[in-house]
């Protein structure tokens, strides 16, 4: 009898629920990313920007914030619990914050202030990344396990950041409906052929390398994309170059345990589409010269030998210098890292698109 009343229950409580949530009609708002710190709300400061259209900075150094929008501006800090709202003080009763390396803000200001002063649009279209050619992508994080690749004076390694950044390249090409594998998803070594294997079983239309980059001279910094080049003086400077950095920087703070460093895993790019790769690379690089504050070295080729057969477009990025003292404090920075992995989609999304348009004016 008890077991009976309460299927009934059960299905009056489902019933209702139906009832409350059928019409088809209800439209339906945008949900914000939420997250709960110390016993208060937050919402994402990125998400409510690009809901809202409102152009935003951050500074990574000073950790100041700033929100502009037709001739309201927003000026905050992360860490404090005043804001400048169009040049009036506005005091908060939780501070902003970061979480996982992202700007939030607490629900009560979002409500009582953003809301009423930025009113809410509807977001731009942004048309996805897959064209009639790119629909899978494979993400190699380079090194990992016993190989940490090279490690900076504060001892980040390459190994992990490469992998966070893969990690959040993954997420944010997963939510533009890409298919997206990763040769490796924790802190674990792969050689290279296994590497080799799972690019070839995916069967993917692009493939990129995540490297942070070392050199004995201390004050060389940038960002670079490496791609396949057909030069046999390439070939022969880029493995030297790489060798060099591993047996020069051996036994020091940015030593390797891998004998070839990079030198082996530019090995996979071999045979990928070449001149696809170039493009693929200028547009990442100008991605990053407009979303970043850094040198951009550009894009070099070199020429090896190992993965044979696949002819997609591929790259090598390198983040940036490690021996380098200003690149690895921001590197550390996991809000950096985020920049960088929505830098390379955004190149991704541009070529991409290149790519569309082409296709539509054969």
């Amino acid at each position: 009898m008890k077991t009976k009343k309460l299927l009934i229950l059960v299905i009056s409580y489902w019933l209702l629920i139906i009832g409350l949530s059928g019409c088809a009609t209800v439209p339906t708002r945008e949900v914000l990313p939420t997250y709960n710190l110390n016993g208060t709300n937050y919402f994402s400061l990125v998400s409510l920007c690009n809901l809202k259209n409102i152009e935003w900075e951050y500074d990574v150094f000073s950790r100041r914030v700033t929100l502009t929008k037709d001739s309201h501006r927003i000026n905050l800090m992360v860490g404090e619990k005043i804001a400048l709202v169009d040049g009036l003080p506005q005091y908060l009763k939780h501070p902003v914050d970061l979480y996982q390396g992202a700007v939030v803000i607490p629900a009560r200001f979002k409500e009582e202030v953003i809301d009423s002063l930025f009113k809410e649009t509807l977001p731009s279209y942004r048309p996805p990344l897959v064209s009639i050619n790119i629909k899978k992508v494979v993400i190699d994080p380079g090194h990992g396990g016993n190989d940490p690749g090279a490690i900076g004076r504060l001892g980040l390694r390459e190994k992990d950041v490469a992998l966070d950044v893969a990690k959040r390249l993954d997420r944010l090409l997963k939510l533009q409906g890409l298919d997206v594998v990763l040769t490796r998803s924790s802190d674990r070594f792969i050689p290279l052929s296994t590497r080799v294997d799972i690019t070839r079983r995916a069967q993917p239309d692009l493939f990129i390398s995540i490297h942070a980059n070392a050199n004995r001279v201390r004050g060389l910094s940038g960002f670079e994309v490496y791609y396949i080049s057909s030069g046999i003086d390439d070939f022969k400077r880029a493995r030297e170059t790489a060798l060099e950095e591993n047996l020069h920087l051996a036994g020091s703070c940015f030593a390797s345990s891998s004998l070839y460093l990079k030198a082996t895993l530019w090995d996979m790019i071999y045979n990928y589409n070449r001149a696809e790769s170039i493009e693929l690379g200028r547009a990442i690089c100008r991605a990053v010269d407009r979303n970043l504050d850094t040198r951009i070295i550009g894009i070099k080729g070199a020429n090896f030998h190992v993965l044979r057969g696949e002819y997609i477009p591929a790259v090598l990025v390198e983040m940036g210098f490690l021996s380098n003292y200003n690149e690895e404090r921001m590197l550390k920075n996991s809000y950096y890292r985020q920049r960088i992995a929505e830098s390379i989609a955004d190149g991704l999304t541009n070529y991409g698109r290149e790519c569309a348009l082409a296709e539509r004016e054969k």
